[in-house]
């Protein structure tokens, strides 16, 4: 905590017929210098010159001891202020999950573990734990800041950027750490997903989403379209920090979204959507030869987790051998009427590798969601994402139902596909069928509940633990995920 007073001293006055002024006792110790005798004749040099130094120190004296412009003095107004053409707001979200696997079988035992008999252990902890800072910056410029904390001792960053708005042409343009423009599901915000993780082939085919790159992000007058386009890193150094290699391996990526239908006289709560997504990406087939400290990696490699948060990924191609560049096409839909909503996604992906066979990986989902308290998925037109579900009441605890609200109640299905084996890459085939149940205390905080029973085939992570049934499991998982809002300071 910083305290500060400004304070300005008037010192005594001599009067005008040149008589002397009643020595004062009170004033600061900088006066305390041998009294100036008056005199009506012309003061000589010594007198001007203590005359100068009185008039410097007086000047500082009324100087507040603190730059005005970072602080506001008035003691009801203690705070820093954010200077002209700044603004800052804080953001954050906690979500707290506990997973079960009350059901396993050897196959999925191996997939966790590595050994056929012991079986993947429940988890209780942090899921994401983040903070963020961002606002908007003169010169029509805008940043934000936000780490993870959920790691514990190992924090990572998400996004990390500055950029610049309402340009000809581009309109905004970031540059830093951002996500990559495919995947509905991953553009959505973690606060918005109707399920708690993501489906196997949107995280497969883009980890964690974010790359260090620049991307422009546009919208049309009449908010109908929407694109992003973006050159970008393709490695995940959130965790790392740093990229280290001579290949570059740069990817180019965008996507063009559509509201076909838009019903404004429900306020938003009838509409459909479609886009397309893709990117071209090259990757590094000579990795350990082109960089011999090791730190470079083939980025054509494509895994994800059960979508469930296990300490491994069940679905995995590894490192693929002589990959050197690859292409992504997607497609999504959205379609809402009022409390019913149907999305889906399909992607594909083609892997180049000169002198040995292409591969060609793909996968997709739908789902069917309703909410039984009548409220909508909000869409937001500007991005072409999931919007901020807001209850017709919040529930408030200590209050029965009919008194205060119970909050927003929604139901949800989902079936999920990716294959990630062709040819000599066997990096499994993932199915499964997930029912959900959201409870929304309010437009800030809700509680999901997630049922998963699923499937996965022909994968190498078992061929040293062969499996003598097909490997599958069944997943429950509970988790609370409330976040919050809160903006400090917001001037300019």
């Amino acid at each position: 905590m910083v305290a500060a007073a400004c304070f300005a001293w008037q010192p005594n006055t001599v009067a005008s017929t040149g008589l002397d002024a009643p020595h004062a006792t009170h004033g600061p110790a900088i006066f305390a210098h041998p009294p100036i005798t008056p005199s009506l004749s012309e003061p000589d040099w010594d007198t001007q010159q203590q005359l100068r130094a009185l008039e410097e120190r007086l000047a500082r004296l009324e100087q507040p001891p603190c730059d005005s412009a970072c602080f506001d003095t008035e003691p009801q107004n203690a705070r820093p202020k954010v200077p002209d053409g700044v603004t800052l707001e804080v953001h954050g979200r906690i979500h707290a999950d506990l997973w079960a696997f009350p059901g396993d079988s050897p196959g999925v035992n191996g997939f966790e573990t590595g050994d056929p008999d012991v079986s993947p252990q429940d988890r209780l902890g942090f899921r994401r734990l983040r903070i963020d800072v961002r606002g908007e910056l003169p010169a029509g410029m805008l940043y934000k800041l936000e780490t993870e904390l959920a790691g514990g001792n190992e924090s990572e960053f998400r996004d990390i950027y500055l950029g610049w708005k309402d340009l000809p042409w581009v309109q905004r343009v970031l540059i830093g750490n951002q996500k990559r423009p495919y995947g509905l599901d991953h553009l959505n915000s973690s606060n918005f997903n109707v399920f708690l993780e993501r489906p196997f082939v949107i995280e497969g085919f883009n980890q964690d989403a974010r790359r260090v790159g620049v991307s422009s992000y546009g919208v049309s007058d009449s908010k109908r379209w929407n694109w992003q386009y973006g050159l970008f890193n393709q490695r995940l150094i959130q965790d790392e920090g740093l990229y280290t290699s001579d290949h570059w391996q740069a990817q180019v990526a965008g996507r063009i979204a559509n509201t076909a239908w838009w019903d404004s006289e429900s306020d938003g709560a009838n509409y459909a959507h479609w886009a397309l997504a893709g990117t071209w990406a090259n990757t590094d087939e000579n990795a350990d030869d082109d960089t011999p400290a090791g730190s470079g990696v083939n980025e054509a490699d494509f895994r994800t987790r059960p979508e469930a948060r296990t300490v491994r990924r069940w679905l995995d191609t590894d490192d693929i051998d002589g990959g050197d560049d690859y292409t992504l096409l997607g497609v999504e839909g959205v379609v809402n009427l009022g409390p019913l909503q149907l999305v889906s996604e399909y992607q594909n992906t083609w892997l180049n590798r000169p002198g040995l066979e292409d591969l060609h990986f793909h996968g997709g989902y739908v789902y069917l969601s309703y909410f039984l308290t009548g409220e909508h998925m909000p869409w937001n037109r500007q991005a072409g994402k999931l919007g901020r579900v807001k209850p017709r009441r919040n529930f408030s605890f200590g209050n029965r139902c009919g008194d205060r609200g119970c909050g927003a109640w929604q139901i949800a299905a989902r079936y999920s596909y990716a294959d990630f084996t062709d040819a000599d890459v066997r990096g499994g085939i993932g199915e499964s069928l997930t029912l959900g149940l959201n409870w929304y205390w309010s437009p800030n905080a809700k509680m999901q509940f997630n049922y998963i029973y699923g499937e996965i085939t022909d994968s190498r992570l078992n061929d040293s633990n062969p499996a003598p049934d097909p490997p599958e499991g069944t997943l429950i998982i509970v988790t609370l995920r409330p976040t919050y809002r809160l903006v400090v300071c917001k001037e300019k």
